[in-house]
């Protein structure tokens, strides 16, 4: 449910946008705002969980998301929405963490890299859904549906999740670190808000510098504040890891151009393009689909060449896909960018995998926890930045040439500038070890 709401609001983006009268890259904030709201709870969801119980914790989870969904269906104003999806991102921030977090201390680490691999597949299963049927609501029903059907699923959710999810908690659980809760939020929300309104005259120059810096100075003292915490919200002790550092450092600089690729696509193909929210939806979901392909072969090819050769592998030709986009056209062969796509995708989740595999390999148990959060936090960070920063691109794009509205020749540099950045991640993979994570792939170490 959560995978399939990601997928289908990027595609509705320019529909959602002409029915509130607003610029289609305004709509980002859409996006944004749920990934913000994301990597402001997740780091509490492991504490909570511990505290209250898996069962509890995900069921009340899933009714926040499914009720913040009625409302953004029901919002008139860009406001509103915002607001909604704030809401609903405090929800999803309960979902998935715990779920993993559930699996991880259940699962031997021999059958970590299996367990993966089965846990993504469902989430894969949305992407592929998301774009199709997002574009078939928007162009034969209204936007508002995208967020309705999260109704049925929600309400079948919980009851699921009452009768086959066990209570787990914790026995002892530490007092929950609010101060480096508030640091680490306020730090997040500054940050990526200043980010967001760059160049985009929505606030004085001198107000985003100081948004920027008071981000910046909250991040600063959350940094003292953790090494002298006992127990801090977010342990960045577990940063002198090699594996754990590479996968969140490495992965990072990835998720940028894979939580740009949705924006991105939608913008290319039916404002660039002129296809319809359905024509751009079918195409779209080639890259799911190319992920969900490779499911069986993950393991295997994992086990095989071992983490640092797949990364480095995937990292080159992910990057390389993505630069490739920029040459698409409304000329091209709508076939070559499904089969573009479909690779793309199927390179993705291979490293996207490897890399939630490979960065629990040298935790402890009573230590993955603490890693699960800030690897979950990370990621959502990457992936909220990674929208901002392809909408700042399309809008310096637009600046730069005078225009009024955005054409294709905006959004094919923001596809190479992102592709680069994830071709920046491939020093962090070339540190690591050749025998990182033989331990949990289950395989031999490669000589």
């Amino acid at each position: 449910m959560q995978q399939l709401d990601s997928t289908i609001i990027a595609t509705a983006l320019p529909a959602m946008a002409q029915s509130m009268g607003q610029e289609p890259t305004r709509l980002n904030l859409a996006i944004t705002s749920y990934l913000l709201s994301l990597a402001v709870f997740i780091p509490v969801s492991g504490w909570v969980a511990d505290r209250y119980g898996a069962r509890s914790v995900f069921a009340a989870a899933i009714g926040v998301f499914t009720a913040s969904s009625l409302l953004c269906g029901a919002a008139h104003s860009l406001g509103f929405l915002i607001g909604a999806r704030l809401l609903q991102g405090m929800g999803g921030a309960m979902m998935v963490p715990v779920g993993r977090l559930v699996m991880l201390k259940t699962v031997p680490k021999g059958e970590l890299m299996r367990a993966m691999s089965f846990l993504t597949a469902p989430a894969v299963f949305g992407s592929i859904l998301g774009a199709p049927v997002g574009g078939f609501i928007v162009t034969f029903f209204s936007w508002r549906w995208i967020f309705f059907i999260n109704l049925p699923a929600g309400a079948l959710g919980i009851v699921l999740v009452l009768t086959m999810i066990p209570n787990v908690r914790e026995s002892a659980v530490p007092p929950l670190d609010w101060r480096g809760f508030l640091l680490s939020g306020v730090g997040l929300a500054s940050l990526v808000f200043g980010f967001e309104t760059i160049g985009r005259d929505s606030m004085p120059n001198w107000a985003v510098a100081a948004t920027l810096l008071g981000g910046a100075a909250c991040w600063a003292l959350y940094v003292l504040h953790a090494r002298v915490c006992a127990h801090p919200i977010l342990d960045l002790r577990l940063l002198r890891q090699q594996a754990f550092a590479a996968a969140t450092f490495g992965g990072g600089l990835c998720r940028l151009g894979f939580g740009a690729i949705p924006f991105l696509l939608a913008m290319l193909l039916q404002i660039g393009f002129g296809l319809t929210p359905l024509a751009a939806g079918l195409l779209s979901f080639a890259g799911a689909a190319g992920a969900l392909l490779n499911k069986a072969a993950i393991h295997p090819i994992v086990r095989w060449f071992g983490f640092r050769r797949v990364l480095i592998g995937c990292a080159v030709f992910n990057g390389l896909f993505l630069c490739s986009y920029s040459l698409f056209r409304p000329t091209t062969p709508h076939l070559l960018i499904l089969v573009m796509l479909l690779i793309g995708g199927f390179f993705r989740s291979l490293l996207f995998t490897s890399l939630n595999t490979l960065g629990y390999a040298d935790i402890a148990p009573p230590q993955m926890g603490r890693a699960t959060s800030l690897a979950s936090t990370a990621q959502q960070v990457s992936l909220s930045l990674g929208v901002g920063f392809a909408a700042l691109l399309l809008h310096i794009s637009l600046a730069w040439r005078g225009g009024t509205s955005l054409a294709t020749q905006d959004v094919s540099p923001a596809f190479l500038v992102v592709g680069l950045l994830s071709l920046s991640s491939i020093p962090w993979f070339l540190r690591l070890d050749r025998s990182a994570g033989a331990e949990v792939s289950g395989g031999r170490r490669p000589r």
